[in-house]
């Protein structure tokens, strides 16, 4: 189930990506006003604007939902630990030194 909602997520994270970026800017909007040839597109005299901007609030919609979910649902799991992670020297191995004792100096030459 996690794998699929994976999936799901980055799908809509790659759609949502793709939405934004072929969105006009605010500026674009006067140009259309001015006669530029840009109101005579596929979706009408309105342009794209009502319908990438449902489509993007939908998707982010979604998108945040989704990262609830997966967040939710991997803070439940505990990771497998790896024994090789740690290369440290065991406790038990380590040698303590007595901080008054002064015979384990090296004294030099």
């Amino acid at each position: 189930m996690y794998e699929i909602f994976i999936v799901v997520y980055l799908l809509v994270a790659m759609a949502l990506i793709g939405l934004v970026l072929i969105q006009h800017g605010k500026g674009a909007d006067m140009g259309a006003s001015f006669g530029a040839g840009a109101s005579a597109t596929v979706f009408g005299s309105s342009g794209t604007g009502n319908f990438l901007t449902k489509t993007t609030t939908i998707l982010a919609t979604i998108f945040f939902v989704l990262s609830i979910v997966l967040g939710n649902y991997s803070a439940g799991q505990s990771k497998k630990v790896d024994e090789w992670q740690d290369l440290s020297v065991p406790t038990s191995e380590q040698v303590e030194l007595k901080k008054d004792d002064a015979s384990d100096i090296p004294v030099g030459n």
